[in-house]
């Protein structure tokens, strides 16, 4: 089993990794916000899943043992395979993800491509009491910034990404761009550059 990796990207693409180590390429398949960071020459590591089937060996790869940790979960519910498990990670933090099965909405479930209305109710009930929401000054988001964030999923950014940079600009901001949502959202769109992250 192959748990983790570290090496040298060799090239991306929107939904995988080349990384080199010891002078062999493994491909990758990663969330989007992963791919879009993941930079050519430069050093990343991961930790990985290999899924085994009759016809291939695939790798899945994961900033933090969190989201590989859901990864697998969500693999455990009925009708998920390895590209929708990777599809919601792409489009849902895990906060998010841990939230909206504790609220029981599968609304977000249901917003990511692949996943039907059936699959997202599957996904919030057969989770039930396996994630929790982690509670730290780090996770909670501000009433700004969860305007900022629905303002950019509006824009067409995901979910995942919109709350992660929402979140860092407002750790970053002065203390009138926290209170003002107009600009945090300038601040956000500024650090997310021309076109943005999307997933």
């Amino acid at each position: 089993m192959i748990s983790s990796l570290r090496g040298t990207v060799l090239h991306t693409a929107s939904d995988r990794v080349v990384i080199e180590t010891g002078g062999v390429g493994f491909a990758v398949f990663v969330p989007a916000d992963v791919a879009h960071m993941a930079n050519a020459g430069e050093s990343l590591q991961l930790h990985t899943s290999l899924i085994v089937r009759e016809d291939a060996l695939t790798l899945y790869g994961f900033a933090d043992l969190d989201e590989l940790e859901i990864f697998g979960q969500l693999l455990s519910v009925t009708g998920v395979g390895p590209k929708s498990a990777l599809g919601v990670l792409s489009h849902l933090t895990v906060d998010q993800i841990a939230e909206a099965v504790t609220a029981e909405d599968d609304a977000p479930f249901r917003r990511v491509s692949g996943i039907g209305p059936k699959t997202a109710k599957l996904i919030v009930v057969q989770l039930a009491g396996k994630v929790q929401p982690r509670v730290s000054a780090t996770a909670q988001i501000s009433d700004v910034a969860e305007q900022v964030t629905a303002a950019l999923v509006g824009l067409g950014w995901s979910e995942k990404v919109a709350a992660e940079a929402a979140s860092q600009s407002a750790e970053d901001a002065t203390d009138a761009e926290r209170e003002s949502v107009p600009a945090l959202l300038r601040r956000t769109l500024a650090t997310m550059g021309p076109g943005g992250k999307r997933g």
